[in-house]
């Protein structure tokens, strides 16, 4: 992404935010009166909406992903990871980089409780092969090489499973590639065993490309909760799910 692009969203961004946590200032006959806002989590998280949307339900840009009904156990991790530098975007590192954990607890379940419509799934950019070869891996993964299935762990209706496991769809493919390549070569990290990467490690570029079309291709789920705690037991050692 240009500089100058990320620099114009972190300007929107930080202004959005200031003012609802601040005071709206008013001339009145040469006296100042103060305005303030809703002292609400919704008032306060106005600044995310530019870039995920007033009910986290994500925008049009292909990088920003969809928050709401993801596990609270799942944002509270990102958001940890963002503030403390493990996960890598400047806009996110500087938001957060001085909130305490209970606030980020109280944003991850802010966002956890919310359930927006799905967007309209994606028209497919890969041939018919390609988008098959999505499906057998979302849907079997590949034995032959050792990766399990998305659904077996992101859950049947990939909706993900409760408390720290995301569910996968209302994705844009760029982001969902751009995730997948992020694990693979370690710029992207979670607590040991780190399985994401373990399992990303496995996949070549065009199974990347083809888990991704096959998933924002998909519309969205009929009942949109993350399965529960154990329902389901891991085909892979996971930290940050402990079994």
């Amino acid at each position: 992404m240009p500089v100058t692009v990320m620099l114009k969203r972190i300007a929107v961004i930080v202004a959005l935010c200031v003012v609802p946590c601040g005071a709206a200032w008013a001339q009145d006959n040469g006296a100042r009166a103060v305005e303030r806002a809703p002292d609400t989590m919704e008032a306060r998280l106005l600044g995310c909406a530019a870039c995920h949307g007033k009910q986290g339900e994500g925008t049009g840009d292909d990088y920003f992903p969809r928050l709401a009904g993801k596990p609270a156990g799942y944002l509270f991790n990102q958001l940890v990871a963002f503030r403390d530098g493990r996960r890598q975007y400047p806009p996110m590192n500087y938001l957060l980089a001085y909130l305490p954990d209970n606030y980020l607890k109280a944003i991850a379940g802010h966002f956890a409780s919310l359930r927006p419509p799905y967007p309209r799934p994606s028209a497919p950019g890969v041939g018919a092969a390609l988008l098959q070869r999505g499906q057998q891996l979302v849907k079997e993964g590949d034995p032959g090489r050792h990766v399990p299935a998305c659904a077996a762990c992101h859950g049947a209706s990939l909706t993900g499973m409760q408390p720290a496991i995301p569910g996968l769809l209302g994705l844009h493919a760029q982001y969902i590639s751009a995730q997948l390549g992020a694990w693979r070569y370690g710029t992207r990290t979670a607590a040991a065993p780190d399985c994401m990467h373990e399992v990303a490690a496995r996949l070549g570029d065009e199974d990347i490309t083809a888990v991704a079309a096959w998933l924002a291709a998909q519309p969205g789920p009929a009942n949109p909760a993350p399965a529960p705690a154990g329902g389901a037991k891991l085909p892979i050692a996971c930290g940050s799910q402990p079994q």
